[in-house]
């Protein structure tokens, strides 16, 4: 009965909300340079390769532009944009995207 406490706190310590370490509300206001292309909310209005950020999981957003940033992942306009930003910066921008709702709709087979 004693190991339940402990499996209990290790399993929330092991939670992704333990890791989050952004601030959606600091992430809303460092996000004026990201909705030139995706938009205020993250629902980008322009096209189709213009990626949705609202709703995505925030340790993938925090991933993807640690990426772009360090060159692991190739954009020239991302990589010039996430090349500014500190590691604070990305984890506010992750949180406050991924607490928006997202729009995605399923792209039909063709």
């Amino acid at each position: 009965m004693r190991m339940l406490p402990l499996v209990s706190l290790a399993l929330l310590a092991l939670s992704p909300a333990a890791f989050a370490t952004g601030d959606a509300a600091a992430g809303k206001a460092k996000s004026a340079v990201c909705a030139a292309c995706h938009g205020a909310d993250g629902n980008t209005p322009i096209d189709a390769n213009t990626p949705k950020l609202a709703g995505q999981h925030e340790d993938y957003l925090a991933k993807v532009l640690r990426d772009y940033r360090s060159g692991a992942r190739a954009n020239a306009i991302m990589g010039a944009q996430a090349g500014n930003l500190k590691d604070q910066d990305i984890d506010d921008l992750a949180a406050y995207y991924a607490a928006q709702k997202g729009d995605l709709k399923e792209i039909p087979q063709h």
